[in-house]
Parts: C-alpha cells; sequence; structure tokens
C-alpha cells in the first residue's frame, strides 16, 4: 500500500513537473536570451529517475 502511494505521489510530482516546465517555457526562454539559465532541467531528471526506482 505504502509503495503504491509513494509511486502515485512521484508518478503526480513528475506529471506536475512537467506542466510546470511547459507553462513557464516562453519565462526561460526570455531568461535565456538575458543570459540566465533556470535549471528545470535537475528537476525532472531527479523526479524520473525516483519514479524509475518506485
Amino acid at each position: 500500500m505504502a509503495t503504491r502511494l509513494h509511486r502515485a505521489t512521484v508518478l503526480a510530482l513528475y506529471q506536475l513537473s512537467l506542466a510546470v516546465g511547459i507553462a513557464l517555457l516562453p519565462v526561460a526562454l526570455a531568461a535565456s536570451r538575458v543570459g540566465i539559465s533556470i535549471p528545470f532541467d535537475r528537476i525532472l531528471t531527479r523526479l524520473a529517475e525516483a519514479y524509475e526506482d518506485a
């Protein structure tokens, strides 16, 4: 039961982070033109790895 809950939570966080990343894409593009890098790929990578391990 706890494993299912953990896996469902990680999947929900992963899906939410993808949605937030897509929504913030214009902000990230504007920031990259100014020279600021947003490390959103690290968050996605960690959540994807956590989901695969679950």
